[in-house]
């Protein structure tokens, strides 16, 4: 039997995620000892009324079937925490939808508004799924550069006129996934009045929300005057209560755009386990203290790991928010042969550039998932490793 995937599928590469754990094995049956600073899973734990609410949930066995949709508490905690985080007043019955993670909703998005031909604006580098949902809907990308000599912001002037006519939707977040960087309120305003010159819907990924350093504003774009007309907010447990395995997320704005998410969702899948629901909104109405802490660990990591890559003589790109350094690696490499080298001599496993876009070679993103300590000894091995390469 000849089995053969979709031309969807064989357009996308195996995850370079995927690559780095088969190298991260070669190299620990070689004796190296992996310092992992590849995957973006938080290694710090929920707090501990996240955990109680849910063993306590779990052992009531009644909540193990199917719950269908998010529970009326989850939409209303949602609305509490944009109304304290972000000033931000929401209907918490129609504009706030649960999915089971930021990831599945991006894809399943795609696969509810787009139409084969359809174009949809994507930034370049990017987190992955951003392009694979539209690849899976059968849509066309059109890659938006984000540059470092613009402040990794979109030139939205440069984007063909013939290419904005047939566009559906556009893609954006700050702070991003591998880019780091922070957009302004100003930049948000002119996104707004070009989806709505372009009618094109506008998404943004506000996964990193409370992860935002050196006291820089938090600025989600459901906060910017019309963002709701145009545009919607995905957002996640994972990173800002520390619940990847968990996968629970929400998105928020619009209302059609999310109904039209929703009638989808409700053909796909059954709802999240309750006690999750329920401890999802421990965290988002629980004493926000814990988010402040978290971030000056954060901070702190973030400030180890560069001090130590300096001292090799590694200029490192100081990163203003998220879970990730994303810099330019030292001259003489591509992404890959950089990435691939460390993990082979150093023991140390970062992720190329070149596999968020185009425009992400000559760069690596390090993410921060590993204690103070851990990082001063990652550092250490990459100077002993360029010292060696220069010699």
């Amino acid at each position: 039997m000849n089995i053969i995937a979709s031309k969807k599928t064989q357009r996308m590469a195996t995850s370079i995620f995927t690559e780095l754990v088969d190298r991260k094995r070669e190299a620990m049956k070689k004796g190296i000892e992996v310092i992992d600073l590849s995957v973006g899973s938080p290694n710090m734990p929920p707090s501990e009324t996240v955990v109680d609410t849910l063993v306590q949930y779990s052992k009531d066995t009644t909540k193990y079937g199917y719950t269908l949709k998010g529970i009326d508490e989850f939409n209303i905690a949602v609305s509490y925490f944009y109304k304290h985080r972000y000033g931000i007043e929401l209907d918490s019955q129609t504009e706030v939808l649960q999915l089971m993670g930021s990831q599945d909703g991006l894809s399943h998005l795609a696969m509810a508004m787009i139409d084969p031909g359809d174009y949809v604006l994507v930034p370049d580098p990017g987190y992955p799924i951003y392009e694979h949902s539209v690849l899976i809907a059968g849509g066309i990308i059109h890659p938006m550069p984000l540059l470092e000599k613009n402040g990794y912001l979109p030139q939205l002037d440069e984007i063909p006129q013939e290419v904005l006519h047939k566009t559906k939707m556009m893609i954006i977040s700050y702070p991003g996934n591998p880019v780091t960087a922070l957009a302004s309120q100003e930049f948000f305003e002119e996104v707004i009045e070009f989806a709505k010159k372009y009618n094109i819907l506008v998404v943004h990924d506000f996964a990193y929300s409370e992860l935002i350093f050196d006291e820089n504003p938090q600025i989600s774009f459901m906060s910017v005057k019309g963002a709701k007309e145009v545009g919607i907010e995905f957002n996640s447990l994972s990173k800002t209560f520390n619940m990847a395995g968990c996968r629970i997320g929400y998105v928020i704005g619009n209302n059609e755009a999310i109904k039209i998410l929703a009638s989808f969702k409700s053909n796909i899948d059954y709802g999240i386990f309750y006690p999750i629901q329920k401890a999802a909104v421990t965290a988002l109405t629980s004493d926000y203290s814990v988010l402040r802490e978290q971030v000056k660990e954060y901070e702190k990591r973030r400030d180890t790991l560069i001090a130590g890559l300096e001292k090799g003589g590694w200029k490192v790109t100081k990163s203003p928010a998220t879970m990730f350094i994303w810099t330019k690696i030292p001259s003489g490499w591509s992404s890959r042969q950089f990435a691939f080298e460390l993990i082979e001599k150093a023991g140390v496993a970062v992720v190329p550039g070149d596999a968020f876009g185009a425009q992400g070679e000559g760069y690596v993103r390090m993410a921060l998932v590993q204690s103070p300590e851990k990082l001063a000894i990652a550092a250490e091995r990459i100077q002993e490793f360029l010292q060696t390469v220069r010699v």
